[in-house]
């Protein structure tokens, strides 16, 4: 199994973690408009509340020049989630007129696994920030999200090691007409990922995100399921990228995304972790790598285990 990892870029912009209390005025800020901003408490004996950081950033930079902020650890993250930090987030959209990129709740295994983050309903911030570009979530324990309308989100990300079937298809009813770029970890049932085929289906379609031109649906249980219903989706005729990665892919869902609709057209498929064998690699290389497609077919840590006279497979995150 492999883990989520801290961000490193947002928006462009490389990621900078506020300096914590002990560290302010010894630790050089770089211009506000410069960086994507990392605001995180502990998740563990915090000394300080991820509102109490927020108010210390807010007095050090000048926000109005802020365009990215990434939401790191708050305070006991598997027990409690980030309803007051999305107050103070809200709170705070005057200060942040130029912020044009968000991620809630980028932590590591270290300070919290993926499957025990407790979020909360973000639609507030997507309704309070109409400028946003940019926005992303990571986990999926208690995430509520409405379907929504937003004129300017380009680019849409949801991490989890299990996304419920009630958040996929409110994001399939959400009109996003500048959506650029969707990536889903739609995740395992062992941790709450719910999601059949006919919950994604309308994604497939695009009929609501016509500028859609890079799709994820990856870390899934029923990725063969995807890979198969993709082989025929409208919306990948006009995709750039497609990315079925860090799932439970096999030679079923590989073989009928290979002898299905071209994927000829597109700069990049990516397939990373996967239990695919040889033979189907190379048909894959010998078809879309003449044609100048990217290919990731890296096996990864995708390892089979043998019990009870079953094989068992599993996505990349999980817990």
């Amino acid at each position: 199994m492999t883990y989520a990892r801290h961000l490193t870029e947002s928006y462009g912009l490389p990621v900078f973690a506020f300096p914590g209390e002990g560290e302010q005025g010894r630790t050089p800020l770089p211009e506000a408009d410069a960086v994507a901003w990392r605001i995180a408490s502990d998740s563990y004996d915090a000394e300080e509340s991820w509102t109490e950081v927020f108010a210390r950033f807010t007095a050090a930079v000048d926000t109005t020049r802020v365009r990215a902020i990434v939401v790191g650890a708050w305070e006991e993250a598997y027990d409690s989630g980030p309803e007051e930090i999305i107050e103070a987030l809200v709170a705070a959209r005057e200060e942040l007129p130029a912020l044009r990129a968000l991620f809630l709740g980028d932590m590591e295994s270290e300070e919290c696994e993926i499957s025990w983050i407790n979020q909360g309903d973000v639609g507030p911030l997507l309704e309070n920030f109409p400028e946003l570009e940019e926005f992303g979530v990571r986990g999926g324990t208690g995430l509520a999200l409405a379907p929504f309308t937003h004129g300017r989100l380009r680019s849409l990300t949801v991490q989890t090691g299990g996304l419920s079937a009630r958040i996929v298809r409110n994001l399939a009813a959400s009109a996003l007409p500048a959506l650029e770029h969707l990536d889903l970890w739609l995740g395992t049932s062992e941790y709450g990922g719910d999601s059949a085929l006919c919950d994604v289906e309308p994604v497939l379609r695009g009929d609501l995100l016509p500028s859609l031109r890079h799709l994820a649906l990856r870390n899934s249980d029923i990725q063969d399921e995807i890979a198969t219903a993709a082989a025929g989706a409208p919306v990948v005729a006009r995709l750039e990228t497609l990315d079925l990665s860090m799932g439970v892919l096999t030679d079923l869902g590989g073989t009928a995304l290979l002898d299905g609709q071209s994927l000829t057209h597109l700069k990049k498929l990516d397939l990373h972790h996967n239990y695919l064998g040889d033979p189907l690699k190379q048909r894959l290389r010998d078809t879309l790598e003449s044609a100048g497609v990217t290919l990731d077919l890296d096996r990864g840590h995708a390892e089979e285990d043998e019990w009870d006279g079953r094989t068992w497979r599993f996505v990349a995150v999980g817990e």
